[in-house]
């Protein structure tokens, strides 16, 4: 249970005042008899009250001063605000500051005995501090080292017969590039057929989704792995060359999403049909009509690799549980807690992408040294020290405080089903269920704003940090108003600025404490400590760029007869809007078909037609795209043409075609 202490060296405000009447205090001597020099300096001190030339005292004669004068008289300042609002005022400062002769909160551990046990153990078996610094150092030793040598078996995987060793590739990695970034007929992206690579994926693929609508044929697809196609073809499953190899492999059943793995995918050139598929927890897309490169995975490539992040957070975890259950050190408990998550979640759990291990290493190390002064501030000057000091509930702190740690550090696996994916306008207006979840989560915190509000109050400390919290929020809504930038909260920010509120020792104050900490390792680790003041480009990501979208005007249609056995489709366009659109560009199946400049030089096209032979009974689909150099803006939505050989006009509003841009989807070029 928590209660307040007794048992603290004092109050942490001022007693209470000394009651008007009360009788003076005569100071004694050691012996307990009073001082005959302070006795007389009081009776002479009544003898003159009591002579008839002594002054007269006003307080006798006067009457007392109201109290709305008092009042008045104290608020003069403030004498343009009506009384009652001052009185509320008044009242609501009194009320936060708190009860008279304010203690701070202490856990009383359950259990005492058991819980203090593993201390008395330390105390009985290592009485002397050196041999529990040789003991911490062989503690750590043996820690580092398993992990090293689990972490160097999960790097290894057997070579592949006429393939050689895989290659290590990201959830993001696909053949073919998004929007125009393959070329015309995309030459860029070739070959299309005759060519594979052995590939290795780690765990966990399913989860990289495509964030922004993605255009694929005459519909768009968000929040879901790129995974086009997977029927049977030639016996095997066949996936556009757009898909995720990834995630195409666990939808094949090639490699395991808890655990990845390896193998070999080959690209197979043209096909006309991806039929939807939904395997291993994975719905594929449908795109009913062809496209210049597939892949496909060869079946028993004898190939062995296994993703070790689940044995690396069992050794890190168990490590960190059994030296929080031994110590009471705060200072021990919170770095050792801090590096060994930091360094799992980074090397294992949620790594940033990289080539290697060894750059991966390169790349946590980088942000490991600032995280550190972080962490020391958190420690030192955000109220972690005052939560962990003093604190003997052993167990109590490794399950509350080290437990809710270690599921914000790994917020990709445990707070996954929160259907918000980033706290931005677009994901809440476009993802399922996102608004509700928001709507239940601000509730929650409202909540526990309430009761941290109250505790602080109970400690005398609720002014000094209300004044904090209104020094974050106006520098928040400062930031909101400078030109050009926009705000953003990230992970390591979020933690940051909540950190101080729970700077207290309560079972609660150790849940939240802990899950911020690990929020921004989390943070840190995966994603850097990127800027709270972002541009809107950078923001923007993949999303629309906002260009203006070409005019087309209704298509001439030639089917083919008797004699000529080719249909072929024309398309004139309006001159471009404005003089910074140098060209355009026209996808047909999501690739580029043709591409044009507004140069006024004799290579300049005005129309585009499009052939295809009469026994193609497929429907295609074309978008249409100013260009600025050799960059595309913002494709209008498809236009169909049917397999009837008709026009179905594209509706209003530009298409996506790009995908999620982190930093880790690229496409493989092949020899």
């Amino acid at each position: 249970m928590v209660r307040l202490d007794d048992d603290e060296s004092g109050p942490l405000m001022a007693g209470p005042e000394q009651l008007p009447g009360d009788s003076p205090v005569v100071p004694r001597t050691a012996n307990g008899h009073s001082n005959p020099e302070h006795q007389r300096h009081y009776q002479f001190s009544d003898h003159l009250t009591d002579h008839p030339d002594a002054p007269l005292d006003m307080e006798d004669i006067d009457p007392p001063t109201p109290r709305f004068l008092q009042d008045e008289g104290s608020w003069k300042r403030w004498k343009w605000v009506p009384y009652s609002m001052r009185h509320i005022g008044t009242s609501v400062v009194g009320w936060a500051k708190g009860p008279v002769n304010p203690q701070p909160f202490r856990i009383k551990p359950l259990w005492p005995i058991v819980q203090e046990y593993p201390l008395v153990l330390v105390d009985r078996f290592l009485p002397q501090l050196k041999y529990r610094v040789w003991l911490l150092f062989f503690y750590y030793f043996i820690w580092i080292l398993t992990f090293a040598l689990v972490k160097h078996k999960g790097t290894l995987a057997t070579d592949v017969a006429g393939w050689g060793e895989p290659q290590n590739i990201g959830c993001g990695v696909t053949y073919w590039g998004a929007g125009n970034s393959c070329g015309i007929d995309g030459n860029d992206c070739r070959p299309f057929n005759g060519s594979g690579f052995p590939f290795r994926c780690y765990a966990d693929c399913e989860s990289y989704h495509v964030l922004n609508p993605r255009a694929v044929g005459d519909q768009e697809i968000v929040y879901q792995p790129l995974v086009i196609g997977g029927g049977q073809s030639e016996g095997k499953p066949t996936y556009r060359g757009d898909s995720y190899i990834c995630a195409a492999a666990i939808h094949a059943g090639v490699i395991s999403n808890a655990k990845g793995g390896c193998g070999v995918v080959e690209v197979v050139g043209r096909r006309d049909s991806y039929p939807s598929v939904k395997r291993r927890g994975i719905k594929s897309v449908n795109f009913d009509s062809h496209f210049p490169l597939s892949f496909r995975f060869i079946e028993d490539a004898g190939c062995d690799a296994v993703d070790t992040r689940w044995a690396l957070l069992a050794i890190s975890a168990t490590f960190t549980g059994v030296l929080s259950i031994f110590t009471s050190s705060p200072g021990l408990f919170f770095f050792s807690m801090f590096i060994g998550i930091f360094w799992t979640v980074g090397m294992a759990l949620d790594p940033p992408p990289a080539v290697s291990v060894t750059a991966l290493f390169s790349n946590i190390l980088g942000k490991f040294l600032p995280a550190m002064f972080c962490a020391w501030v958190m420690y030192d000057r955000m109220g972690v020290r005052r939560t962990l000091r003093g604190l003997r509930a052993q167990f109590e702190k490794s399950i509350l405080w080290l437990g809710a740690c270690w599921v914000g550090a790994m917020d990709n696996y445990t707070l996954s089903f929160i259907p918000i994916q980033r706290l931005t306008k677009h994901d809440l207006e476009q993802q399922p269920g996102a608004r509700t979840a928001l709507a239940v989560i601000v509730s929650g915190l409202f909540c526990i704003f309430a009761s941290q509000i109250w505790f602080f109050r109970q400690e005398g400390r609720l002014i000094k940090y209300l004044k904090l919290y209104v020094l974050f929020i106006g520098s928040l809504l400062m930031s909101l108003v400078l030109p050009g930038l926009n705000l953003r909260i990230h992970h390591y920010i979020l933690a940051l600025l909540l950190v101080p509120g729970t700077s207290m020792q309560t079972r609660p104050a150790l849940l939240y404490q802990g899950l911020l900490v690990g929020l921004f390792i989390n943070g840190v680790a995966r994603w850097g400590f990127d800027p709270i003041l972002e541009t809107p480009a950078a923001l923007r990501g993949d999303a629309n760029l906002g260009t203006k979208l070409p005019v087309i005007h209704t298509p001439i249609i030639d089917l083919a007869n008797s004699t000529h056995n080719v249909s072929s489709i024309t398309f004139k366009w309006n001159d471009p809007p404005s003089s910074i659109y140098d060209g355009i560009s026209i996808l047909v199946n999501d690739v580029e078909r043709f591409r044009t400049y507004f140069d006024g030089t004799d290579d300049e096209k005005t129309k585009f037609t499009w052939e295809r032979k009469s026994d193609l009974e497929l429907p295609e689909y074309f978008r249409f795209a100013y260009m600025e150099g050799s960059d595309s803006g913002d494709y209008t939505k498809a236009g169909t043409w049917t397999e009837d050989g008709e026009w179905r006009t594209m509706k209003a509003g530009p298409s996506r075609v790009k995908a999620r841009s982190t930093g880790e989807e690229q496409m493989i070029r092949r020899r």
